[in-house]
């Protein structure tokens, strides 16, 4: 995609879901479009319309830092987002190949995650294909044959069973997404992850447009095995710096609650381990 496009998009899209009230603007009754006006963002940016319109459209090139500045405070980005808006903005000059999509995860990395017994854990790449996985996650995921998050997000029905709180995840997978394209637009495999998610399925489109940017961190996440019942895990994201942009997302029950009990019984269905204990490219 055009870059200037990609600034205007971005730019476009979060104003729309700025609201009056959270910038401190009366909302002076029913809009035409939501979110604010073009006038409205160049007014609190301290801009003309015309100026903050040449942005939007892809005229205006080159913004000063102090307008990128302004514009990540109106529209209220948080330190992730307004560097996406500083990336795009200053794009850098390409210095190398684009992604080829080959992942390596090395022997070290495989055998720390599969150490962890008690907790599942799962390899991606920024795309968030799923690379290895430990013997847990192989049990936790066990018949849900995706070799990617979002993918199985919104082209499984499955899924809005499996996570008891779909509509977060979603958001949040998008949002991670988001942000990996920000980093590596150049990158084919993740464009046609886009391509293809926004043919299939309408609420994949409608999140993207949002141009939310948010790499995965910490949370609660709360799934829902048919065999075992309920399943809440504290989830937390681990960089691994020999390969960037592979993570390490690994989930941890409360230990003695009933959600460590359904992993347990998980856990006790699945076959020992080959001598690698992981699969790779399958979810």
């Amino acid at each position: 995609m055009n870059r200037d496009k990609r600034l205007g998009e971005f730019l476009r899209a979060r104003r729309q879901v700025t609201s009056p009230d959270q910038v401190g603007l009366m909302d002076g009754g029913r809009r035409r479009t939501p979110g604010l006006r073009r006038d409205e963002v160049a007014m609190l940016a301290g801009v003309s319309t015309e100026y903050y319109m040449r942005i939007e459209q892809g005229r205006e090139r080159r913004p000063s830092d102090q307008v990128i500045a302004a514009l990540a405070r109106t529209l209220r980005l948080d330190g992730e987002a307004t560097r996406h808006l500083c990336e795009l903005a200053r794009p850098r000059a390409d210095t190398g190949p684009p992604s080829n999509g080959a992942d390596q995860v090395s022997p070290a990395v495989l055998r720390l995650i599969e150490k962890w017994d008690h907790a599942p854990a799962l390899v991606v790449n920024h795309r968030l294909d799923v690379v290895a996985k430990n013997r847990l996650a192989v049990a936790l995921f066990k018949g849900l044959e995706h070799d990617n998050l979002v993918r199985f997000a919104f082209l499984d029905p499955v899924a809005h069973e499996f996570y008891m709180d779909w509509e977060q995840e979603a958001r949040n997978d998008v949002a991670d997404l988001r942000a990996a394209a920000g980093a590596d637009p150049r990158d084919p495999f993740l464009n046609e992850l886009v391509e293809e998610l926004s043919r299939a399925s309408e609420d994949f489109r409608h999140l993207w447009a949002r141009h939310d940017v948010q790499s995965r961190k910490q949370g609660f996440v709360r799934l829902c095995r048919r065999d075992v019942g309920h399943v809440t895990l504290w989830h937390e994201t681990l960089r691994i710096e020999s390969v960037p942009g592979l993570r390490i997302f690994v989930g941890e029950a409360e230990p003695g609650s009933p959600s460590q009990a359904a992993l347990d019984q998980l856990d006790s269905l699945v076959v020992a381990p080959n001598s690698a204990g992981l699969r790779e490219k399958t979810l």
